[in-house]
């Protein structure tokens, strides 16, 4: 077996090295402390590629600009001791020498004593003149002569030569990132292109015999590679230039290979998967012995993050990303970025944050430090900061989310209404106009569409019927979707609400039965007569739903005291139930009809359930919430819910339908 340094310092095993995991501060040390650190070598571009480049060297200006004294205005040149003593009672007559100066046309006749030179605004100032007139501060007196109604000081209305930039001035200062405003100062002193720090070239691998290319088609058992196209966008907005090698199959000698050749082309190598210290992990072991000083650190105390690998192979960076979606950009985020943009000639990224209020008690990891990606919403004493706890695997989370709060290392929770700090994905976030938690339903896009058209800025997250009662009732959104079936009165949820919560009326949806169509215990019956066949088969597998959720309150109660298998499966989406069923992870489940049409899953209806709006009393006359009343009566949101299969609540009080149970 290769042997490598240790993260002690002393000779190891490769298995040895990562016995240790570091803290996040003494893993950034020791990485930094192998790496230069430093800008990489020039480059000369020309202006239209020097776009957010870094530049190399201090430019000092080559010319004057402008190059020659100009008049300001549209007028006539003349000498300000002439017109001394013009007035409007006493104007000044002065003679029209025989040319006329417009932008570009060079001068040929001196101003004499009592004379005057038609100027356009640019136009280069003729000898003699030491002032312009404006030509509103004057009169025509025939053919020849011009009457001035203004004194004049020497030098008005004058843009000297040098006046704007001066001949050897400090142009750009090396380390400026240029921008438009640059490039228009480089092309005025005539300059076409600029020294810039060449770009770091950065290799970026995907790892995995699961991994397929966007826009090829999905295997089963497979999924598409959305890390390389995050990191490599991710690697241009610091500075970078990513160069996409795909996804390399988990073989060691194409691995290995495919390595090597980046690292001879490439400045920097980022790996994603493959850092897990299972057994049939192989990507650490190649890098091991790719060149010294090799593996720096494998193992992190971070949530998410903690199998991220970093080496250094002869002075490049290389970094192997943990696979899942959140647990790689944070630590791209938390170790690469500021790597990067040092290579670059960036400056280290400057952070935008906000207070905000964690309003539900949030748990970690002790001896761990855990980033927690928050929505911020608008609360009584300013921002809460909402945990989206979807998992490291989740990449809708970063769509979703705000920005980020981080829990120390030393700490085991963050508690329920702690002021925290949370840093922004982007420094122009602003929290929403109008907040929505509860029950999730594609439905409610519709709606969100209609209010995204009148200009209503909505976040809506998915925490289930009761998650968004609670959260209503606590203030932390404007509306929580429910779809709640009271046992005792047959009810849909009203008999859920407060005295501070009033319901809106949203659509009805069909739930039902879903299994794969040809299956003889459910084909041909009712929901009822297919769930006790299904009960009766303990090799028929069910899929549930999550506590809390509408749907699993219904399961419940069409269950009765029976847990069969699959029960403690608790996926948080129709979709999720309606997948399980078509990947034959389970038999059936409870979703409704548009997702069952979606899976070509077989559907026994059940009943048709009320889908309503909660909503805080105190806020029912504000204007987000209003608008989002108001876009449930537009036609075309009826329109769009009969489309995937919905009734609307007023289309189904008119054809008079009952709460079902």
């Amino acid at each position: 077996m290769s042997k490598i340094v240790s993260q002690s310092g002393a000779p190891s095993s490769a298995q040895e090295q990562f016995l240790t995991v570091l803290s996040r501060e003494e893993a950034a040390r020791r990485f930094q402390g192998a790496l230069a650190m430093r800008p990489l070598d020039a480059e000369i571009v020309g202006l239209g590629g020097s776009l957010g480049r870094v530049l190399a060297r201090t430019i000092r200006a080559p010319i004057d600009v402008p190059p020659f004294d100009r008049s300001l205005v549209d007028g006539f040149a003349l000498r300000a001791s002439d017109v001394a003593p013009a007035s409007g009672a006493a104007p000044v007559r002065l003679t029209l020498n025989d040319e006329t100066i417009a932008c570009g046309i060079a001068p040929r006749l001196e101003v004499g004593s009592m004379t005057a030179t038609p100027i356009a605004t640019g136009g280069p100032l003729p000898r003699g003149a030491d002032a312009v007139c404006m030509v509103e501060q004057t009169d025509p007196d025939g053919p020849r002569h011009v009457l001035a109604r203004r004194s004049l000081a020497p030098g008005q209305n004058i843009g000297f030569a040098g006046g704007d930039i001066a001949l050897g001035e400090t142009l750009l200062r090396r380390g400026a990132r240029i921008g438009s405003r640059e490039i228009g100062m480089l092309a005025a002193c005539g300059l076409a292109s600029a020294p810039v720090h060449r770009r770091p070239k950065v290799a970026v691998v995907s790892t995995g015999d699961e991994l397929v290319q966007p826009g090829e088609p999905l295997r089963p058992a497979a999924i598409y590679d959305s890390n390389a196209p995050i990191i490599a966008a991710a690697v241009s907005e610091n500075g970078g230039e990513a160069i996409m090698l795909g996804a390399i199959r988990d073989d060691e000698s194409l691995l290995e290979a495919a390595l090597r050749d980046a690292l001879s082309r490439c400045d920097m190598v980022i790996l994603s998967g493959g850092t897990s210290k299972s057994a049939g992990d192989l990507t650490y072991r190649v890098v091991a012995r790719l060149g010294e000083p090799g593996i720096i650190a494998h193992g992190v105390a971070l949530k998410p993050g903690k199998p991220l690998c970093l080496a250094v192979v002869d002075g490049k960076p290389v970094v192997i990303l943990p696979g899942f979606p959140t647990s790689a950009m944070f630590t791209f985020h938390d170790f690469v970025v500021p790597v990067l943009r040092a290579m670059s000639g960036l400056p280290a990224r400057a952070e935008a944050t906000v207070e905000a209020t964690a309003p539900v008690r949030i748990l970690s990891d002790l001896g761990r430090t855990e980033f927690v990606m928050v929505a911020l919403t608008r609360g009584a004493e300013g921002l809460n900061a909402f945990p989206l706890s979807k998992g490291s695997g989740s990449i809708s989370a970063f769509a979703q989310a705000d920005g980020f709060l981080t829990i120390e290392a030393l700490a085991d929770h963050l508690a329920e209404g702690s002021r925290t700090e949370v840093t922004l994905f982007n420094p122009e976030v602003r929290a929403p106009d109008l907040v929505i938690m509860g029950s999730h339903c594609i439905g409610l896009e519709i709606v969100i569409d209609a209010l995204a058209d009148a200009g209503v800025g909505v976040r809506n997250v998915s925490i289930g019927s009761m998650g968004g009662l609670a959260a209503v009732k606590r203030g932390e959104c404007d509306i929580a979707p429910i779809h709640l079936l009271d046992p005792q009165t047959e009810v849909y949820n009203a008999p859920f609400l407060s005295d501070e919560l009033i319901l809106v009326e949203g659509w009805r949806r069909m739930q039902g039965i879903v299994y794969r169509l040809g299956d003889e215990r459910f084909e041909g019956r009712d929901a009822k007569a297919a769930i006790a066949s299904a009960l009766a088969d303990p090799d028929c597998h069910m899929v549930n739903r999550n506590q809390g959720a509408g749907t699993r309150i219904m399961i419940d109660r069409l269950i009765g005291a029976a847990r069969p298998s699959g029960y403690w499966n608790q996926p948080k989406s129709h979709n999720a139930v309606a997948a399980a069923v078509a990947q034959r992870r389970a038999d059936w489940g409870v979703a409704i009809l548009p997702v069952a049409r979606a899976y070509g899953l077989g559907f026994l209806p059940i009943g048709e359930e009320h889908y309503d709006f909660a909503i805080a009393r105190r806020r029912r006359g504000e204007r987000a919430v209003q608008a989002f009343i108001d876009a449930l009566g537009l036609a075309d949101v009826a329109r769009g819910l009969r489309d995937l299969g919905f009734v609307s609540a007023s289309e189904a009080s008119q054809r008079g339908v009952p709460p079902c149970g």
